[in-house]
């Protein structure tokens, strides 16, 4: 029999004794509280209690199982993982058949069952990040074996040569002539970051103020659902704009004010970047806008208040940690974005303000040094782990930053509330 052949069996068989436990289960419960008795819980909850207690362990089991035996090389049969499943989902329906009795709390007992499955998918996500750290910090530290932490954070020259030879075991000469001063990189992405943050925030934040306070159920309901739009575009897209259409026009008004402009600029993908970020700030400021309680703005106008006067002096202020929030979300999603600085702004590491000259980012040159046919274990390809570690470590204090600065606006707006 194939593999899901007994696949398709044992979810058939699981199905069935599920379905068994339920109906008996409240059968059961229904002619204990029938017969006078006072139950702790309902029939039915004794019912889910008694699925849960089934086909949950011969779940978890199966899950546990097949982890071993595709990520850890464990030789298990599949016909036993499955049988022995099965045995213990049999062994779960007669526990939760004989735990239908009045003093037993089902309810509570698949609350507290809920309640781990939740937490279980909390630390999903909190061990996952744990292990990306690691995977990147064990790398960088190679790296930094190779290469010198100072120089690697202050240097201004970007150049791995042929650093890729010396882990293949030649061209020493060239491994050590290698530099990895990451500064011209970090400025690349700060600049082009700062120009989309110039465009997204201003665009957006109007466009949600318009849209929550201003702007008909009408207009509104079109309107949102289509700069929303934006969001869904694929980046690559965004990267042909920018290089086809934005970058051109870059040069030629740069040409009409006497500056000379490369066609490969940072500021085309900025441009183009803000307008791809508008519907994160637009939408998620729209949303706490509108959570507003609508007795404040009522309040403000009985007052003598103007509606701009309102919006600036208690709807913002009321909603401005979900604006930071917003923004700090973009500034995050800038900061990770590189195709479109590879189609509009190059792969040249340029330590340079002048936002009309080419340059690159982090991002960007973390691909290039993971792509391609040199040694893994060369210092340009582990590189790309010091890099994401940096730029880890400068995402997570942009968030500390924006929760510090969330509670403070917050306990001052409490305070002038008071």
């Amino acid at each position: 029999m194939q593999t899901n052949q007994i696949f398709l069996l044992f979810c058939g068989v699981l199905l069935a004794l599920g379905l068994a436990a339920f109906f008996m289960a409240r059968a059961k419960a229904t002619r204990t509280r029938a017969s006078g008795t006072a139950m702790y819980a309902q029939p039915d909850q004794y019912a889910w209690f008694s699925v849960l207690i089934t086909a949950g362990p011969a779940v978890l089991v199966s899950a546990v199982g097949a982890f071993a035996m595709l990520l850890l090389g464990a030789e298990i049969p599949t016909l036993y993982l499955l049988a022995s499943s099965l045995a213990i989902a049999a062994i779960g329906l007669l526990l939760g058949l004989k735990q239908v009795r009045p003093d037993f709390h089902a309810r509570q007992a698949i609350e507290r069952v809920i309640q781990g499955i939740l937490a279980a998918a909390a630390m999903v996500s909190i061990i996952t990040t744990l292990g990306i750290l690691l995977s990147i910090v064990f790398e960088a530290v190679r790296f930094f074996q190779m290469q010198s932490f100072w120089e690697f954070i202050t240097g201004t020259i970007w150049n791995p040569g042929a650093s890729f030879l010396a882990a293949a075991g030649r061209g020493d000469e060239a491994g050590s002539a290698a530099q990895f001063g990451s500064v011209p990189l970090f400025v690349g992405t700060f600049i082009i970051t700062l120009i989309a943050m110039m465009v997204a925030i201003p665009v957006g934040l109007f466009s949600a103020i318009y849209m929550a306070e201003f702007a008909p159920d009408r207009i509104r309901t079109l309107a949102k659902p289509v700069l929303e739009v934006l969001a869904g575009i694929p980046t690559v897209v965004y990267g042909f704009f920018a290089a086809i259409t934005v970058a051109p026009i870059v040069v030629d008004i740069a040409g009409v004010l006497g500056l000379d402009a490369s066609y490969s600029n940072a500021l085309a993908p900025g441009l183009v970047m803000g307008i791809m970020i508008i519907p994160f700030i637009s939408s998620l400021s729209d949303d706490v806008i509108t959570a507003v309680p609508d007795s404040m703005r009522q309040g403000s106008l009985a007052l003598g208040m103007t509606k701009a006067e309102t919006i600036k002096s208690v709807v913002l202020p009321a909603s401005l940690p979900g604006i930071i929030s917003a923004s700090l979300l973009a500034v995050s999603r800038a900061l990770g974005e590189t195709m479109i600085v590879v189609m509009a702004a190059g792969m040249r590491p340029n330590l340079t303000a002048n936002p009309l000259e080419d340059m690159t980012t982090v991002t960007v040159r973390i691909v290039a040094a993971l792509t391609g046919d040199q040694e893994f274990e060369s210092a340009e390809t582990l590189s790309a782990f010091a890099l994401g570690l940096v730029l880890f470590v400068v995402t997570l204090a942009l968030n500390m930053v924006s929760v510090i600065m969330i509670r403070r606006f917050r306990e001052k707006y409490r305070s002038n509330n008071l």
